[in-house]
């Protein structure tokens, strides 16, 4: 296995804007729930009038007092739908585009939509009077779009509505009349009251958008963390270091860090592939990947990158850890262990070779702009490659650097010394010890 300056897989995203994309994306979508309720509302409303004015028309002759026309539901409904329908398209354009649709169109909708009782209650006054037509349903109607208005997820969209509404229904009680009724004048407190518990339910409406919006950023913003932490250090992390990392902030700036670095490798693993199909070859790795990236996980070290039929693990990068020579040594003896298990288990015996150092390197991304990596570089990862691959010249498997036995302590009494050793690319021989 090749010395490499080995990066971490997956490319560092801008959390701000992964965040504003996505929180705009969501809102988005809750306005196409919006607009399809809206929709289906105008449907059903559309299907009662006509199941009224076909099946029971005493009751809209008694009502409207003979002024029901088909007409008017063509007039009113048959727009507003066709309106929406353009509405939901624009969306769909904006959300396929990855942009947001613009305030002012935003607004202009909403006074739009909100009109539409407007202009019901004014055919409900010409047909009916000001007094029972302000009395029916057409004023309710405002309801449905400040409670719908809650999928805007923007409390003042929603306070606007409630504004439209009440001025508009003040403004039509107050001004809009039959032609030649000979009704009493409107009372300007009554009517206002009437307004004011409309503008006061925008309000609330807004407050509870404003509620959604604020759960939907914090769900947007961990899962944007987690995914910005799982491109940067790897797919390979678990789940138990994303949330340290989400917890304790992890921009993968270089620094200057003192890292136990492990290689681990599966010796003559490519003479035994060439007698199996790549999908034995793959099972096999999978298998035994999954047992020990679990003991890693276990004793706090990280995958820093897989190679082939080996790894490289760090143990104090990306997170701080104390002990980390221990936590080293501690998770190579189980790997150990656990590979004799499987080998016992299995027609393909792998024998697995460990190398351990510890010392600075220096941490941190790097790449392009587009592209962003992060790696370990230096001496210490280069000379864990080289003990690795020492197991081969001596028939170990697991060998640890001087530095790693000092580290120790008494958990390496057991260790067998195997004296200065030449190391390639070194120009003077190291200490390197043999643990079982």
């Amino acid at each position: 296995m090749a010395p490499l300056l080995l990066p971490w897989g997956g490319r560092k995203r801008e959390v701000v804007s992964d965040f504003d994309h996505a929180l705009t994306q969501e809102i988005l979508r809750t306005e196409l729930i919006r607009i399809k309720a809206l929709i289906g509302t105008a449907a059903l409303l559309a299907v009662a009038l006509w199941s009224f004015y076909f099946f029971e028309p005493q009751v809209i002759e008694r009502l409207w007092r003979g002024g029901l026309k088909p007409s008017y539901l063509y007039s009113l409904i048959v727009p507003f739908i066709l309106f929406e329908l353009w509405v939901h398209g624009v969306i769909s354009r904006h959300i396929q585009l990855n942009r947001d649709l613009p305030v002012f169109r935003r607004y202009l909708g909403a006074f739009i939509e909100t009109s539409l009782p407007t202009a019901a209650l004014a055919l409900h006054i010409d047909n009916m009077g000001a007094t029972q037509a302000l009395g029916f349903v057409a004023p309710l109607i405002y309801f449905i779009f400040i409670i719908l208005s809650t999928l805007r997820l923007d409390f003042w969209l929603s306070t606007f509505t409630g504004f439209v509404a009440a001025s508009e229904l003040l403004c039509m009680a107050m001004f809009y009349h039959r032609a030649g009724s000979a009704e009493p004048p409107p009372d300007l407190f009554y009517h206002a009251a009437r307004s004011v518990i409309i503008l006061i339910c925008g309000m609330l409406a807004g407050a509870v958008g404003h509620q959604l919006r604020r759960q939907f950023e914090a769900s947007i913003k961990a899962a944007t963390a987690r995914d910005r932490i799982t491109n940067l250090f790897g797919q390979h992390v678990s789940p138990q270091v994303v949330e340290r990392l989400m917890l304790e902030g992890s921009s993968g700036e270089s620094d200057l860090r003192r890292v136990a670095v492990m290689f681990v490798d599966f010796r003559s693993f490519t003479a035994g592939a060439r007698e199996r199909s790549p999908q034995e070859v793959v099972d096999r790795l999978d298998s035994a990947f999954a047992v020990l990236v679990d003991i890693l996980d276990r004793h706090g070290g990280i995958v820093n990158k897989f190679l082939g039929d080996g790894f490289l693990a760090l143990f104090g990068a990306p997170l701080q850890a104390e002990n980390s020579a221990q936590h080293a040594v501690a998770a190579a003896r189980e790997m150990l262990e656990a590979n004799d298990r499987i080998n016992k288990a299995t027609h393909w015996p792998l024998r697995i070779g460990i190398g351990i150092h510890i010392g600075e390197v220096v941490a941190g991304s790097i790449g392009s702009p587009r592209r962003k990596e992060y790696t370990v570089i230096g001496d210490t990862v280069n000379f864990a490659s080289r003990v690795e691959a020492l197991n081969k010249q001596f028939n170990s498997q697991f060998l640890i650097s001087q530095a790693v036995l000092d580290e120790i302590g008494d958990e390496g009494k057991d260790a067998v010394a195997l004296g200065e050793v030449p190391v390639r690319g070194y120009d003077r021989p190291m200490a390197v010890w043999q643990l079982g």
